[in-house]
């Protein structure tokens, strides 16, 4: 293997001379599939990560991305259950926490998404992204009050982190506290981020 390449399918294709002479490494499978997902070839990529776990068991990234391709066809099913695989290979891993979270949000079911966020964020207590899910899942509890404590974390360590600023408006207008509602929708537009147009309109009676 080479120290640098001048594109992707170099990189590619050395990798897979790299498993024709040593087919049990994982680490070669790993980055292989790596390397096929950011061509967005996913039947390649599952194949390599699939070998990757063959080999080494216990491949906790390996896992994660199994379950990434699973989401990407809408199996949730398939990406809960690879996530699981990851936490039980890596209880400290906090990345198959957050992505078990966010199936069960998408499922309807915030309560064990609170559960599996507070687990991602005590290995990683800097994980924005666990964090902003975390304010989602407070949010569908409709407590807005969680919320806000949680997106002005966020906005303290990632002023700006644009999705913070959407969720506490979110949050502003259903507390009733619209100018703030306003404020924070505007600031989230600002940072580029696209405010629900729906949520948009119901902002605009609350416009000064």
């Amino acid at each position: 293997m080479k120290d640098s390449y001048d594109n992707i399918d170099e990189y590619i294709a050395d990798l897979q001379a790299a498993i024709k002479d040593n087919a049990d490494c994982a680490n070669h499978h790993y980055n292989l599939g790596v390397a096929l997902l950011s061509k967005r070839d996913w039947a390649a990529a599952e194949q390599s990560f699939r070998e990757c776990v063959r080999n080494s068991p216990r491949f906790a990234e390996a896992f994660v991305q199994l379950g990434g391709i699973c989401l990407q066809r809408g199996d949730l099913d398939g990406c809960m259950r690879y996530n699981e695989e990851a936490a039980q290979c890596r209880a400290k891993f906090p990345v198959p926490w957050a992505n078990i979270a966010f199936v069960h949000l998408q499922r309807g079911e915030p309560e064990p998404a609170i559960a599996a966020l507070k687990k991602a964020l005590k290995w990683d207590p800097e994980f924005v992204q666990a964090k902003a899910t975390l304010a989602t899942a407070y949010f569908m509890m409709e407590d807005y009050d969680m919320v806000l404590d949680v997106c002005k974390q966020i906005i303290q360590k990632e002023p700006s982190f644009a999705p913070a600023y959407n969720n506490m408006a979110l949050a502003y207008f259903e507390k009733g506290e619209f100018a703030k509602a306003v404020q924070y929708a505007d600031e989230a537009q600002k940072l580029g981020f696209e405010v629900a147009p729906q949520f948009l309109e119901e902002l605009k009676p609350h416009r000064s």
